[in-house]
This record gives C-alpha cells, structure tokens and sequence, in this order.
C-alpha cells in the first residue's frame, strides 16, 4: 500500500485505514461479530495499519482491544479519541481506552469534535512528553465546525488533524487541506465514503472505463482515491465492520494515486452518475 509520512516525525502511514464507528460496535456474540477478524486481515494484508476509534463509538475500542489481543498485529497504528469535559474526567476516559484497547502506549489520541479542547490539549501535551501517546490531534467530521477548526490549526502545534473529506464533501479543500500541508499536520480523512451515502449514489451505474488506467475495479476504490490524491491527505478512514468491503477499500491505496486533472477526472464522473435523469 502507498504510504505517506506524518510530517512531525517522517513516519510513513498507509494511505487507507479503518473507522470503527457502527462497524465495531458489537457484542461478541453478535452475528456481525465473526466478520470483524477478517476486516483486520484485509487492512492488514493489504498493507494497511490505521484502526480509528472512540469512547463515542460504543463497544468498538473493546472489539479493537479483543481482536488485536488475539493477533497481537505489530503494524497496528491504534488512534483514538477522548469527548468529554474537565481534567480528571477526561483522564479516566483516556485511561479506561488504554485499558479496553489493551495498550499502554496510545499511537495517536485525538480531541473529539473539539469538546473542551484547550484543556484536554493540555493534558495530551503531557502524556506525549511522557510517552504515554506517541501523537496527538483534534477532529471534526461536519463542516459547520471548520472555522473553529482552522483557528486551533493556526495557533496550535499539532501533529493530526481529522476531517471529512468525499467527493459530496469537499469544503475542507478550500483551506483546511492547505492549512494542514503549511502547519506541517497530518491529515486523517473521515466519512470518505459518506458513511455509504456516496457509494449509493452511484448504485447500479457502470463504473468509467478509464478507472482502469488508476487500477481501481470499484466505485469504492475510485472515490477513495478521489480522497487520498489530495497530496494533503495522509490516510482516510472509511468505516466498515465487513471484511468484503475493507478487501476493496484496501486496494484503493495498492494502485496508481491520482493526480489532480485524474482527481477533477473522477469528481466530474461521479456527478455524471448521480444527475437527475
């Protein structure tokens, strides 16, 4: 899988990982439960590393901490989220995510949707001097926050930040994207896919012909390369809890990048496919 480097360390990230909200949110005796092993051997398999999560998402830091305990997969790259308020409570929650994930060193830990970011920063900057993180960062995944996010971009050192990027979604391009490349932050990509949405908008429509000449075989692949060609952009994200689907997903990043007429080239074919008439 194609890799890029996380620009406050130079340490390469594949260009596709996994989201776990919906996907990961499920008991163990579930039905869905048996697919989860083989969505981490596709990610893996293919290359990939990134597993994102948060205390939001339910039972999916536990489904992550159980799995990885049985593989104990050396290439996970493990992020997730604290979302709450206050010093001590935002500890706990961090501490009882180290403890689901079965990890006592965090990969990336992230503020989720900005909930009280200026304190919990505080903290992060802490556990990373310590060890306890090895990065850390600030999310948001709807565009109505994207002022407040840029004005923590600008006046915080920061080594993540993540957004929502797809073709439907693209406001984050206009400053965001190039704010992160000048600040030297990584990019994490959510809702890649429109959490399906945009993968339904093109339901039953004949793939372009040249989506060959990228390798992608699927509308899933295209669109995600729509999202990782933004030079931007370290890795997105897509959610899935069906291993199927992450198998595709993966291979977006194992064939060719689009440049940016080949980007304009796919955003111009999914409008074509979802016009009216």
């Amino acid at each position: 899988m194609h890799t890029r480097p996380i620009p406050s360390s130079g340490e390469l990230l594949p260009v596709i990982g996994c989201g776990t909200y919906v996907g990961f949110d499920v008991p163990s005796d579930a039905a869905a439960h048996p697919q989860l092993p083989g969505v981490l051997d596709a990610l893996f398999g293919a290359g990939g590393s990134v597993l994102d999560s948060s205390p939001m998402y339910g039972r999916a830091e536990a489904s992550v901490g159980e799995l990885l305990a049985r593989r104990r997969e050396p290439r996970a790259f493990v992020a997730t989220k604290v979302w709450t308020r206050g010093r001590d409570a935002g500890i706990a929650q961090m501490q009882r995510s180290m403890a689901l994930l079965g990890t006592d060193r965090i990969d990336l830990m992230q503020i989720h949707n900005l909930v009280d970011w200026k304190l919990q920063l505080k903290t992060l900057r802490t556990w990373k001097d310590a060890g306890r993180i090895r990065y850390l960062g600030v999310t948001h995944y709807t565009s109505s926050a994207y002022a407040d996010l840029e004005a923590v971009l600008r006046d915080e050192p920061l080594d993540f930040v993540q957004l929502n990027l797809s073709v439907a979604d693209r406001a984050a391009e206009q400053r965001l994207l190039p704010l992160a490349a000048e600040r030297g932050v990584a990019v994490l990509a959510n809702l890649p896919l429109g959490s399906g949405a945009v993968l339904r908008s093109v339901r039953g429509q004949p793939l372009p012909g040249w989506a060959t000449e990228l390798g992608a075989t699927s509308w899933a692949q295209l669109l995600l390369k729509y999202v990782i060609g933004h030079p931007a952009v370290t890795c997105a994200i897509p959610g899935t809890g069906h291993a199927a689907h992450m198998a595709d997903n993966a291979q977006a990043g194992c064939t060719a990048l689009p440049d940016e007429p080949q980007r304009a080239r796919i955003l111009a074919a999914w409008r074509a496919a979802t016009a009216p008439g």
